[in-house]
């Protein structure tokens, strides 16, 4: 078996998404993605990996991996790294299809029947501009449109957090995460956060213990714009609230500043999704801060590095998370993960992306069910994109031939 073709797919609607498709001289066709910056990706998937691929055996997945990885990029969340990414969730799409099974029982078996999910709580248009996470991007709507739309809980956790809350929990849906520290007039430099903007940031939080007591577990993301001077004083304020974890509590490459912060905190921090490569995780995990690290499969290195990311977890005694806020198809890989790996608590989940437009782009996105969700049951992924999504006005489709 050999590689004969790749192609890019990329829609002017979701500019943050890119799909790649792996075509072979059997017939089979496997499919990947990665999200943010995709312009960038898709150049080096094209530029650099494709000539590198053509006329390959795909089912080498571990040999690829190494084959593609990149002497300038060749860590972190890079682009070359995200491209990466997608090819090997492509590849491991190919192994599935080629033993007629899902990828979770490549990956060693199902070690549960289903995953219990978490909602972040994002609106169907978050991040939809450009890679900028900014309040500028996350999609705000007015009200007469948000009546209309799939779950706005972006502003819905700002607005009314407690009937965001009701309504997770009449889904079955008993964890959240959100971030009303984003909107403080400190974030613009996260240098320090003044008294009145953290009393309204903690607002949303206090609403829904008010309302809901314990039954619903809290996550606060601080997409790591915070000093750890701020971040000092945003956890203290958090601790009495009974979080579930704080993520991404200063900027993730800052090693010894997140340990001097688990120090100076009991309240669980997260973090790890904006990491690539077993040399970032291995330092983040070897510093004792991070109760649960957080990987991105098509991100970070996809999924040949996340089972591997999740089996150093595992020898740390710490259970992991697989980020989704991003594509129908990082979803499923990571369910198959997460549905593998033992020291998985707990699935991420975008209600807001997964009802609002997952459908309109995949045929089988993994099924979600009273607060669980599993991996499709077809071979590979088992999902494949809607066929007429190529024909799209805003389709831009490049190929790659020998």
């Amino acid at each position: 078996m050999k590689i004969t073709k790749l192609e890019s797919i990329h829609l002017k609607e979701r500019p943050n998404l890119l799909w790649v498709r792996i075509y072979t001289d059997e017939g089979i066709i496997g499919l990947g993605e990665t999200w943010f910056g995709a312009a960038s990706a898709q150049a080096d998937f094209h530029d650099r990996i494709a000539p590198l691929l053509i006329g390959e055996d795909p089912r080498r997945i571990e040999f690829l991996t190494r084959k593609i990885r990149p002497y300038v990029g060749f860590f972190g969340t890079s682009a070359e790294i995200r491209a990466c990414s997608a090819v090997d969730v492509a590849l491991w799409d190919i192994a599935g299809k080629l033993a007629n099974q899902p990828i979770y029982q490549l990956l060693g078996g199902a070690t549960r029947e289903k995953v219990r999910v978490y909602n972040t709580c994002a609106g169907p248009d978050y991040i939809s501009k450009s890679s900028d996470v900014k309040p500028g991007n996350f999609g705000l709507i007015d009200d007469n449109a948000r009546k209309s739309s799939a779950y706005e809980d972006l502003k819905g956790f700002m607005d009314n957090p407690a009937e965001v809350a009701g309504s997770l929990l009449d889904m079955g849906i008993n964890s959240m995460k959100i971030w009303p520290f984003d909107f403080a007039e400190g974030a613009v430099d996260g240098v320090d956060i003044s008294v009145a903007d953290m009393k309204k940031a903690l607002a949303p939080f206090e609403k829904i213990r008010k309302v809901h007591g314990d039954k619903m577990r809290l996550k606060a993301e601080l997409h790591g714009i915070w000093s750890l001077t701020a971040s000092k004083k945003i956890c203290a304020a958090l601790e009495p609230l009974d979080m579930d974890w704080i993520e991404d509590p200063i900027w993730m490459d800052r090693i010894s500043d997140i340990s001097i912060l688990g120090n100076s905190t009991n309240a669980p921090l997260a973090g790890g999704e904006t990491l690539g490569g077993l040399g970032q995780l291995r330092e983040l995990m070897q510093i004792g801060a991070i109760s649960t690290p957080i990987i991105d499969v098509t991100w970070g290195g996809g999924i040949t590095f996340a089972k591997k990311a999740a089996g150093m977890a595992e020898a740390f005694a710490l259970p992991i998370a697989f980020h989704d806020c991003s594509g129908p198809v990082t979803l499923a890989a990571s369910t198959h993960l997460a549905m593998a790996c033992p020291n998985i608590k707990e699935q991420e989940i975008t209600r807001g992306f997964y009802y609002g437009w997952y459908h309109e782009l995949t045929d089988t996105p993994p099924p979600i069910e009273n607060g669980f969700i599993r991996a499709p049951e077809g071979p590979g992924l088992g999902m494949e994109l809607l066929p007429e999504l190529t024909d799209r006005p805003d389709a831009i489709v490049k190929v790659t031939t020998a």
